[in-house]
Parts: C-alpha cells; structure tokens; sequence
C-alpha cells in the first residue's frame, strides 16, 4: 500500500518496507499498523511536514506481537512510551496526539468564548 500525494500540509507516516502516506487520516493509520510484521515490516513512523518542527510518533512491532508507541514532542517537553496491543485504540490515540501538534500556518484553535 503506498499512496502518494502532492505532498503533506501536516504530517507523513512511513513504515519500514517503504510505504508513505502524506496526512494520513486514523482509518490510514490503522491500515499501516495492520500491514506490519516481523519479518520485513516492523514499525511506522510519522514526522512533521514541516521539517522545522520537533516532534514525532512511532510504532513498532515488537516479538511478543504487541506494539511500542512512542511520542516525543521537545517543544512541549513531552515523551511518552508504551506498550500496547488494540491497534484501533492506537489509531485513535495517534490521531488525536497528531491534532494536537502545532503547524506553522494552520489557525489557532479558539475556544466557544471567542464567539
């Protein structure tokens, strides 16, 4: 599975055998995870777009069949590694974490009392 595109607005996963996605959405996430495996195909990282930026998530696969995630943000002074098995929950949590990260040029979040 590799898709392609004109190039990322936010982020970029890529797995070790070679499969990149440009903004990949939680359901594309989950099929990268899903496409891991031990012999050739053992973790997936995503970067920011923005090459300035100093953050990552990873994922890899480990022996026993559960994944390590890994997200490190150095301007926010966050790492955080686990261990974990649901590949959905993992997903879910990548996406949100992913949100969360800042992106030169995109609007800041308001909150209900700007309005």
């Amino acid at each position: 599975m590799t898709e392609k595109s004109m190039g990322a607005d936010y982020y970029i996963a890529d797995t070790e055998n070679g499969d990149h996605i440009d903004d990949p959405s939680e359901d594309s996430l989950f099929m990268l995870l899903t496409d891991l495996n031990i012999a050739d195909n053992t973790f997936v990282t995503i970067n920011p777009a923005d090459e300035e930026a100093t953050w990552y998530a990873s994922v890899s696969l480990l022996d026993d069949g559960t994944y390590e995630v890994e997200y490190r943000d150095a301007r926010r002074r966050e790492h955080e590694l686990s261990v974990q098995a649901d590949l959905n929950q993992i997903a879910r949590d990548l996406t949100i974490w992913l949100a969360r990260r800042h992106y030169p040029g995109r609007p800041a979040t308001r909150s209900t009392r700007d309005f």
